[in-house]
């Protein structure tokens, strides 16, 4: 069975740990408790494919930023949350997309852009067309959530495995292409 490391980051009160506990146990958590860094693990199937993925729900508040290299290091797909009734939110998402690109040192990483807290329209802070331009720059897909609501929480992390799932299978190929065209010889 495939097993898929998540990372689920963004700043502090986005609604990071509200999301990944809906999404793992169905469960809307309604008090703020800043995380420092929470592992889920889940049995899912995704397009016909079961597989298990590793949710690490991580820290948003800057104090603990020295731990992000670690989990970036180790992670192969990014949610990278902001929260709509939060400009600041949104404008640190190119921070971490930067960061997670250091340090696993490559061009394209497997990515989906969360806008999260979509049942707060009224408080709406990020028009979904500057997001859609971001997560298009980003070169990865995006979606709004709302963890209270229930609203494409699957969808969400979904979408990131099958990012992942494109990544894995683009990084496998150019190799499989290089041994095709490698002469061949036999030591007689």
């Amino acid at each position: 069975m495939a097993e898929y490391r998540l990372v689920v980051v963004g700043g502090g009160g986005v609604g990071k740990s509200a999301l990944t506990i809906q999404f793992i146990l169905n469960h809307f958590v309604q008090e703020y408790d800043p995380t420092i860094e929470d592992s889920y693990r889940k049995q899912v199937v995704i397009d016909d494919e079961t597989c298990l993925l590793d949710v690490l729900d991580t820290a948003g508040q800057e104090e603990y930023s020295a731990m992000r290299d670690q989990y970036m290091r180790t992670g192969q797909g990014f949610a990278l949350v902001y929260s709509i009734t939060s400009r600041e939110s949104f404008e640190e998402l190119r921070a971490f997309r930067n960061q997670i690109l250091r340090v696993k040192d490559r061009d394209q990483v497997p990515m989906v852009l969360v806008g999260n807290k979509v049942d707060l329209e009224g408080s709406r802070a990020v028009s979904q067309e500057e997001a859609r331009e971001l997560a298009i720059s980003f070169g990865c897909a995006w979606m709004e959530t709302s963890a209270k609501s229930r609203v494409r929480v699957e969808d969400s992390f979904f979408a990131l495995v099958r990012a992942v799932r494109q990544d894995e299978e683009a990084s496998a190929k150019p190799s499989q292409r290089r041994r095709k065209g490698k002469a061949k010889c036999a030591i007689m």
